[in-house]
């Protein structure tokens, strides 16, 4: 499984609900990477999406402890041992965790690729992800050229499981 995200110099991911910034080459890249595949979150991140759909053109898989909730054109799953059962029919490599923190958290033992939009600026955030430059159990694999969107720089990262 891979994850996929864009974090701040302190590794913040979001803030009230929303991401910290939207930059439209993170955005295009996200689509690109995860056209056809597929795609595990929680509830709140859905709710971040217009008008609360699941995302066009991938199979997208829903994390909610409410045994009640069911979303259009979507799979909803109610714990870890359910998501392992659906996923069990998909190849790993195509199945990428997108949000938000408390489901990157879940996840994260189950990755073995990290693939994050690393922002050289601190916003005001409320979530956070693991600082993945400080964990022995993850290494840097592929570095982008620095990007610049008005006065933010970024590059794209993967950090692979050693």
């Amino acid at each position: 499984m891979k994850i996929i995200l864009s974090a701040d110099e302190n590794w913040g991911i979001g803030n009230k609900g929303q991401l910290l910034i939207r930059i439209p080459s993170d955005m295009k890249n996200f689509r690109a990477e995860t056209m056809g595949k597929v795609l595990v979150y929680g509830r709140k991140t859905l709710e971040t999406f217009p008008g609360q759909q699941p995302l066009e053109g991938r199979k997208n898989i829903i994390l909610s402890s409410n045994p009640d909730y069911t979303v259009k054109n979507a799979t909803v799953v109610h714990n870890l041992d359910e998501l392992e059962e659906v996923l069990a029919d998909y190849d790993t490599d195509i199945v990428y965790c997108i949000g938000g923190a408390k489901v990157y958290e879940e996840l994260l033992p189950m990755t073995d690729t990290c693939i994050v939009t690393k922002i050289d600026r601190a916003f005001e955030a409320d979530r956070f992800f693991t600082d993945l430059d400080k964990s022995d159990e993850w290494e840097l694999t592929e570095e982008s050229e620095e990007q610049v969107y008005f006065d933010t720089t970024y590059t794209f990262r993967v950090y692979k499981r050693k």
